[in-house]
């Protein structure tokens, strides 16, 4: 699948952030943060999911 740069910038942006909340999770197992970091990773990647969907959807190059 061939997609533009935009796709590739928003792609990357949500995955370091989601990284970011996954590591710090993970660093801090069983406290009231990490379990709210781990919420808001499963959030952002639902959020990465509709917002690719709805950029394919209208982006000339990509669809």
């Amino acid at each position: 699948m061939k997609t533009c740069e935009r796709f590739g910038r928003i792609k990357a942006g949500y995955e370091r952030d989601i990284s970011y909340l996954t590591n710090y999770a993970r660093r801090h197992e069983g406290t009231v943060p990490a379990k709210s970091s781990a919420s808001n990773a499963r959030a952002g990647k639902a959020r990465m999911a509709r917002e690719l969907a709805r950029h394919f959807e209208r982006c000339l190059l990509c669809g």
